[in-house]
């Protein structure tokens, strides 16, 4: 349980990234309610759901367009920002929440460059343009810098190494702030979420089809179709057990804003998979790799390979 909340905050200014769908749209809610000053950065402010954030929200929720990807935006982002910091909230903005971002799966000889590349672009690199973008403003408020990450940013596990890549990074990038923004007063907190794929629209579905195109003929031999059939049933079924409702990641997120005494770091999943969780990154490197040995979808891969 969380504890330390500060409750209502009278019109403090919150910037949260991704608010089309998913743990962005949610929490602009969540701060909205509270009578946070929220701006929601949408990819599609005139999509269905921009529309949507602000039928249901209050009159003060304001929906900007941007693409974390584009510098551009952010620029102009931070010229409208500057305005409306002028009129109504003249002690800063109080906090910046990175929660933008794309996933995908494959193995890493399934991959490109480019993929590695688009996967950075957004998770890592759109992070630290926005981070950069608006510190005066947090550190003029003493406030809030939020990032969210993942559990994969250390389980390192089959088919998600553009992820977590991206993720690690990420917490590269905030570790250090962390340390640089102490002087000034900023809290950092970075949010781990588990399995909540059924409970944001992050996950990219394909077919094993999909990849068996894209696969040349070398890999094809390494990689057969029935391996594929496999990796896509197992992504699928492993999707389907996670949470389905973001209530743990908001609690988290509410709590890194508001809270006196905020986490740096705030790993969300069940009790039985949070201890593993938290035991992981400390083990030798020969065990944690020999874990991933122990599936049943490690083995059958390994049989699998070359097979025709």
């Amino acid at each position: 349980p969380l504890h330390g909340h500060q409750g209502a905050e009278e019109a403090r200014a919150v910037l949260v990234t991704g608010c089309d769908s998913g743990f962005g749209r949610q929490l602009a809610l969540c701060l909205d309610r509270r009578g946070f000053l929220v701006f929601a950065g949408c990819l599609s402010p005139d999509g269905a759901g921009a529309r949507g954030l602000l039928e249901q929200s209050s009159g003060t929720l304001k929906v900007l367009k941007l693409d974390v990807t584009k510098e551009d935006d952010l620029a102009v982002l931070r010229q409208v920002w500057a305005v409306v910091n002028s009129c109504c909230a003249p002690s800063g903005l109080w906090a910046v929440v990175n929660n933008a971002g794309i996933s995908d799966w494959a193995e890493i000889e399934w991959s490109s460059t480019q993929d590695f590349c688009n996967m950075l672009d957004v998770n890592l690199l759109g992070s630290i343009r926005t981070s950069i973008t608006f510190l005066p403003l947090v550190r003029q408020a003493r406030g809030r810098m939020v990032f969210v990450s993942s559990i994969f940013s250390f389980f390192h596990c089959l088919n998600m190494s553009a992820y977590s890549v991206s993720k690690r990074g990420l917490e590269a990038f905030a570790d250090c702030l962390r340390v640089e923004m102490a002087s000034f007063g900023v809290k950092v907190s970075i949010i781990q979420p588990g399995n909540f794929g059924r409970a944001t629209s992050i996950l990219k579905e394909k077919s094993a089809a999909d990849i068996w195109e894209k696969l040349d003929l070398e890999q094809r031999r390494s990689f057969n179709r029935q391996y594929v059939e496999l990796a896509v049933d197992y992504y699928k079924s492993t999707c389907r057990s996670g949470f389905q409702e973001p209530d743990m990641v908001i609690d988290a997120m509410l709590h890194a804003i508001t809270a006196s005494r905020p986490q740096s770091r705030y790993l969300l999943a069940s009790r039985v998979d949070w201890l593993f969780f938290r035991l992981f990154p400390f083990l030798p490197t020969v065990l944690s790799d020999a874990f991933f040995s122990l599936s049943s979808m490690y083995s059958k891969r390994k049989q699998l390979l070359y097979a025709q």
